[in-house]
């Protein structure tokens, strides 16, 4: 071997040896705890921040350069209050893939770490200060950029993270915690097994979330190429008043971002949950999606939806064959939407099918042969089944912020024509115009279930009315229905129109002709205060009143044709409420009637002593030629003291209460008989004396009361009163006999 090359052989393997020496001499004596001071102060100098190191550090140069990190937490910007905090850190990198501008890194933990992230209400935020400015040359930037720094990790493993989040601006807080993450290998082109949970939670708006997601992760960062594998992702909880929530998606998903591609396959999503009583199942399918810097496609896209509700059972699905397009406008196959709706005594059947041609310019939409076929099956239905079709289109204008909808047809058993428009879609204004030749609404709604039954007898809580939809409605409208049945009411031509703004829906005129007579007035809704209000003014004209209260109220106990008034006010969270809030006046005008569930004339003939009480009974009535009532109603109380019912036999006053809240009658009525009675026993009620009647209790047992004892001493002092006249006759006749005696 040459000379001078061994000697620098040697040479370099000594020096090589002694720096070795000097590395293993500097690691072994080297203490980087002893800057801890050092470390704090530069910190506090630099970034007006307090760090904390409680932990120990240890360092390592060969053959990686790295550092174990023990608890250690740092303040917000000139503050004492926490903004980040970690149990423990270890990171390292490969010494010698550096020199080749290539980070190797061996694996990363982090166990414990907390973060504090606000938004300041000058939108910006309270980590800006650390991470600083980008101060390099636009040559420093293109030379960095020539040359990227490759990376490399074996694996991360994070542990127990946990981030808040605050908006100073809105209130809004939300909180991570429990956070996991674990991966394999992450590389240029390399696969990477992706593992991570999380638990997400706030409390305005309400949620209480644990995610989990699972992955195959490939990404080229010189390329901007990404892609997604095997996704798993999964989760459980609560989003604002949807509980039991369970999401679930899988699928596989890619995207070129300097070629501005994506595309997705084999993707769906899966939803479950619960909302108040209500159970919904929903599930998306695309087999196959891809788009484009300059196009579109998708092949069978379906939406399938199941909802077991208080309606019903519900089931949906949309279906789109084939959908394609480009940036500029898109085209689908004649796409169709079916939904079922499962009811104890009937069931629905909708379909919908239209073609839908869109141009993503403008933007604009439009559903130019929009069929609608509705079949329903049930027992109580004409025939036990109904099928009909509806034709009509739909136009959608984006850059207008309008939609145009226009259907005509058959409805079910009902003939229909509708005009319906939507402007400005953040605040939308709804206009409409219906024509419907006959509609019985009983037939289709659902019969009363059992929770319903109990609740509406007062077993269980009563719940709150819920008008917040009314408070950003805004619709104007008229409706008009030649022969309507609704509630058991029965009318013709009834007229509706409606209008509804800023939290309050006013109906005016409410009109149409009912059970021999008409109806007209107003009814206006306020839901715009902290407590909704409502307000009837109603006139009933010619109204036979018998069958109009049976059918709307099962009240069957009173007859008659004629008028009744009504202005009443009321307000109230909840039913029971606002029937005991009810303020203001009605009036009652009938003729040729008669009150069911007494006959006055029958019991006044078979008087007896004392009184007498009896339970309404429906084959008993009295009838009458006139009966007239004003009624003062406060606080759910509608107070009588004018009644005046008149027949050939009697006349009837009184005064007392209808308690509205309470749904129960206290009133004293005062009979009078126009003329004398022949009773049992061949007794005799002369006309002109007055029996008190008291009528009490809950309208489903209302107690009839006659205090004969009052009827017993009238007819005593009417007899005595007559023996009087009896014997001042005969003295009177034998006076006038003694006289014509003296002066023969």
């Amino acid at each position: 071997m040459n000379k001078t090359l061994k000697y620098a052989l040697l040479g370099v393997g000594g020096m090589l040896l002694l720096t070795l020496a000097a590395l293993a001499y500097v690691v072994a004596t080297f203490d980087p705890n002893a800057y801890k001071a050092q470390i704090i102060q530069l910190v506090k100098d630099k970034k007006q921040r307090t760090l904390k190191l409680d932990g120990d550090i240890k360092l390592t140069f060969f053959p990686s350069i790295g550092a174990k990190l023990g608890k250690m937490s740092l303040s917000e910007f000139n503050s004492a209050q926490p903004f980040a905090a970690l149990d423990s850190a270890h990171v390292s990198l490969a010494l010698l893939p550096l020199l080749s501008r290539q980070m190797v890194v061996d694996t990363v933990q982090v166990s414990g770490l907390r973060i504090e992230l606000v938004k300041l209400k000058n939108g910006g935020l309270n980590l800006d200060d650390l991470l600083g400015k980008d101060t390099a040359t636009p040559q420093a930037r293109a030379t960095t950029a020539a040359a990227p720094v490759t990376f490399d990790i074996s694996a991360v493993n994070i542990d127990n993270a946990a981030l808040d989040y605050r908006d100073e601006a809105t209130g809004a807080r939300y909180a991570l915690d429990k956070f996991s993450l674990h991966s394999g290998r992450i590389a240029n082109g390399v696969p990477a097994k992706v593992d991570l949970s999380a638990h997400i939670y706030s409390k305005e708006p309400k949620l209480d979330v644990q995610a989990q997601l699972k992955a195959m992760l490939t990404f080229d960062l010189d390329k901007q190429n990404y892609r997604v594998e095997g996704l798993d992702m999964q989760g459980t909880g609560a989003v604002m008043d949807v509980t039991g929530l369970n999401v679930q998606a899988h699928g596989d998903a890619a995207a070129a971002l300097a070629s501005h591609e994506f595309s997705a396959h084999a993707f769906t999503l899966a939803a479950t949950g619960s909302k108040g009583m209500d159970h919904f199942d929903l599930s998306i399918k695309a087999p196959a999606f891809s788009l484009t810097q300059d196009k579109f496609s998708a092949n069978a896209l379906t939406l399938d939806a199941k909802l077991d509700g208080a309606l019903g059972k519900m089931v949906a699905n949309l279906s789109i064959p084939g959908l394609e397009g480009n940036a500029r406008a898109f085209k689908t196959q004649p796409l169709t939407f079916n939904l079922d709706v499962q009811q104890p005594e009937q069931t629905f059947q909708v379909k919908l099918s239209t073609p839908v041609f869109g141009n993503l310019d403008v933007p604009q939409f439009n559903l130019p042969e929009l069929r609608v076929a509705v079949h329903a099956t049930g027992d109580k239905l004409p025939g036990k089944a109904l099928s009909s079709e509806m034709k009509g289109s739909v136009q959608v204008d984006g850059a207008r912020q309008s939609i145009q909808v226009t259907l005509a047809g058959g409805l079910l058993q009902s003939q229909v024509k509708a005009r319906v428009s939507v402007n400005k879609f953040s605040d939308p204004a709804i206009r409409f115009d219906v024509d419907v030749d006959q509609l019985d609404a009983d037939l289709y709604l659902p019969k009363k279930t059992a929770a319903a039954q109990t609740q509406a007898s007062g077993k269980q809580a009563e719940q709150a009315l819920d008008l917040s939809a009314l408070k950003k409605l805004n619709v104007q409208g008229s409706l008009r229905i030649g022969s309507l049945k609704a509630a058991n009411v029965k009318a013709t031509q009834v007229r509706v129109d409606v209008k509804a703004q800023d939290g309050q829906l006013n109906i005016n005129p409410l009109s149409a002709k009912l059970y021999q007579g008409s109806i007209n007035g107003s009814l206006n809704v306020n839901a715009a205060g902290a407590m909704p209000s409502f307000s009837v003014n109603q006139n009933l004209s010619g109204v036979d009143i018998a069958p109009l209260l049976k059918d709307a109220m099962n009240f069957d106990m009173l007859e008659g044709n004629g008028n009744v008034t009504l202005n009443l006010t009321t307000q109230g969270a909840t039913v029971s409420a606002l029937k005991k809030a009810v303020n203001g006046n009605a009036a009652l005008s009938l003729a040729n009637g008669a009150v069911k569930g007494i006959n006055l004339a029958q019991k006044l003939r078979g008087f007896g002593k004392g009184a007498q009480t009896q339970a309404a009974n429906k084959g008993e009535k009295t009838d009458f030629s006139e009966l007239k009532a004003t009624f003062k109603v406060s606080n759910g109380v509608a107070h009588n003291d004018d009644l005046s019912l008149k027949s050939p036999l009697l006349r009837l006053g009184g005064v007392g209460d209808i308690n509205i809240g309470a749904d129960s009658i206290n009133y004293l009525a005062k009979v009078t008989l126009a003329k004398t009675l022949e009773g049992q026993g061949g007794k005799e009620v002369v006309g002109g004396i007055t029996v008190p009647l008291r009528l009490s209790g809950p309208y489903t047992n209302l107690q009839y009361t006659l205090e004969f004892g009052s009827l017993v001493s009238e007819v005593a002092k009417q007899k005595i009163e007559a023996k009087k006249e009896e014997v001042k006759a005969k003295l009177q006749d034998q006076l006038k006999g003694g006289l014509k005696g003296l002066l023969k």
